[in-house]
């Protein structure tokens, strides 16, 4: 399968975290060819969990949000200067937040965390089948 990939920043604010939810949903749409629909919705809820969550506790550095479709997975991946572990937990019936991570680790195929020099990555990655395999049809064979 080609490579496909993108990296781009994020402005702390809620207007960047919006519009990078979208640029981000908007790369991994574009694409589409490779992915189910299903997964589509799925890799871009969390897309917009992760890019929120970052702008939400890192504060006011510099933060990065990116995809990477290869072989048979799909990474998400947020990284901020922040050094906080994200806790994954539900919270109570009345509050607002807090649910982001545990949406995070009941849809993706796997998720965690890298500590690194000047804060952390949180990713997400989502099993793709070969769309090789499963897509075109086999080419006819001559005698």
């Amino acid at each position: 399968m080609e490579a496909h990939h993108v990296r781009f920043p994020v402005s702390g604010t809620s207007a960047a975290a919006a519009s990078a939810r979208q640029r981000l949903a908007g790369a991994i749409r574009a694409w589409g060819a490779f992915l189910e629909p299903e997964l589509l919705e799925t890799a871009e809820l969390v897309a917009a969990e992760l890019i929120t969550n970052a702008v939400r506790h890192a504060g006011k550095g510099p933060i990065s949000a990116g995809a990477r479709l290869s072989d048979a997975r799909l990474l998400i991946e947020v990284t901020d200067t922040s050094p906080d572990v994200p806790q994954v937990g539900l919270p109570g019936a009345d509050e607002e937040g807090g649910r982001g991570l545990f949406l995070v680790a009941a849809l993706a195929d796997r998720h965690g965390f890298d500590p690194m020099p000047a804060g952390k990555r949180c990713w997400a990655e989502f099993e793709v089948s070969d769309p090789v395999q499963t897509s075109r049809p086999l080419p006819l064979q001559r005698s």
